[in-house]
């Protein structure tokens, strides 16, 4: 089977250049780069087997098909929907934060 294309919504993006500037400004350019690669990954991963991401969240938030897969290294979650033709990532997460609440925030579709 040929992987999904992974794309980000505009919100998943700004998350994932916030966690970018973060670790820049206290942990340098290793770690990064570190972050990039390791969300590299997991989009690959989740490209190439859509349905490995655990539900857990959808259940609660009542968001059907609504998936997440943690980042190795990372306290960071991909939260993601699957569709026909590609993998529709919603938010990039830290696992820390109030997670329902921040998937509950208007998004840009």
């Amino acid at each position: 089977m040929k992987p999904r294309t992974v794309i980000a919504r505009e919100v998943a993006q700004q998350d994932i250049d916030g966690a970018i500037d973060r670790y820049l400004r206290e942990a340098g350019e290793r770690v990064a780069l570190d972050f990039i690669a390791a969300l590299e990954r997991a989009y690959g991963h989740i490209g190439r087997n859509p349905d490995a991401g655990t539900p857990r969240h959808a259940l609660e938030l009542g968001l059907q098909g609504l998936r997440m897969c943690p980042l190795r290294r990372f306290p960071h979650l991909v939260f993601y929907v699957v569709e026909a033709d590609r993998i529709d990532v919603w938010r990039v997460l830290h696992g820390e934060r109030d997670v329902p609440q921040w998937l509950r925030e208007p998004s840009d579709g």
